[in-house]
């Protein structure tokens, strides 16, 4: 049995390697496509697998506790965020973006709940009187949704953890909102700070672009407060090129390619945000035609979750990703809603 075990190891060893292979290549070659998220899943499932089979005999305990791990961690999942989201609610003021993560987390749990349920009924446990089939379409809409979300935070996850050379010649600063409309906040100072980490790093000198217009309730333009910033830790003034006419993430980048096309000599650009606001950024990027590596600045913990699911909703509502998430919805329950109106 051991022999035949590590017989199927080695049949699984190049799917294995190659699932790796194939995902790096294409984080780091487009890696603002979704299409990488769910492959990085795949990959760790592949993963689970291949390496459960190196304990032998014990290889299906591995597996049986790895799903049990998983479906513990799902069950946390919903507690997690609710208590994220009265956390927030504390922390920050109760607006509809705070309120996010009490709201997903409520509906996980109740999809969490329903599912219970509905493993229950098969041993008659619990009578679901002819709804079942309409209670097993709730639990597929929260699991479709659910695994979106979860490929969504672990791929965003993932590229903070990808190589890159510094060797820029542009470095993107985004705003986001100034503190008594006039002072960097400490979510914006960081990604300020991480600026001028990559400035210091690379051997010849980039030019910073500190990016954001003047909200109605701030006294200077986010470039501006940016820039003082920049120059009160001692970056040479020739190095900043602010660009203070933006209002959105879209914005800073259209604006920002603007400056940096109508200089000369080499092009390469980073874009340094908040380490949970890259992904999305990298596709506003490659929508504005600005070929660029994403950089994340690091947020207080408690933010993450929050952060995410705003990034994730204004990801999902783009009419691409909405058309294609929709689609695979249909075909997903495709056969159950099929059972429904017939």
């Amino acid at each position: 049995m051991f022999d035949s075990a590590l017989d199927n190891i080695q049949a699984l060893g190049p799917v294995f390697a190659a699932c790796w292979v194939l995902t790096i290549v294409f984080t780091l070659w487009k890696p603002q496509r979704y299409f990488n998220s769910l492959l990085l899943l795949f990959t760790i499932l592949v993963s689970m697998i291949f390496l459960a089979g190196f304990f032998g005999e014990g290889s299906g305990l591995i597996l049986a506790i790895c799903f049990v791990l998983i479906m513990i961690a799902l069950f946390l999942v919903p507690l997690m965020l609710i208590l994220n989201g009265i956390r927030m609610i504390r922390k920050e003021s109760v607006c509809a973006t705070h309120l996010l993560s009490l709201g997903l987390g409520i509906v996980i749990g109740i999809g969490e709940i329903a599912t219970v349920i509905y493993v229950l009924s098969f041993y008659d446990s619990i009578r679901l009187n002819g709804g079942d089939n309409w209670l097993l379409l709730f639990i597929l809409t929260v699991f479709y949704f659910s695994f979106l979300v979860l490929s969504f935070v672990i791929y965003s996850l993932f590229i903070q953890f990808m190589p890159h050379r510094y060797n820029f010649n542009y470095v993107i600063i985004h705003g986001c909102g100034l503190a008594d409309g006039k002072h960097l906040t400490r979510l914006l100072a960081n990604r300020v700070d991480k600026a001028m980490e990559v400035y210091r790093k690379c051997r010849e000198k980039p030019v910073l672009i500190p990016s954001g217009g003047r909200g109605d309730d701030e006294k200077l333009s986010e470039a501006q407060a940016m820039k003082n910033y920049l120059l009160e830790h001692g970056i040479p003034e020739k190095d900043i090129l602010p660009e203070d006419g933006s209002k959105t993430t879209e914005e800073n980048l259209i604006n920002s390619k603007a400056l940096i096309d109508a200089r000369k000599g080499p092009k390469k650009t980073a874009l340094v945000s908040s380490n949970y606001h890259v992904y999305r950024c990298l596709r506003l990027a490659r929508k504005a035609g600005l070929p660029c590596t994403g950089i994340g600045a690091d947020v207080a913990l408690y933010y993450w979750p929050s952060a995410l699911i705003r990034e994730f909703i204004a990801v999902f509502l783009t009419k691409r990703f909405l058309i294609w998430a929709l689609l695979g919805y249909l075909v997903f329950v495709s056969p159950l809603l099929y059972e429904l109106l017939n």
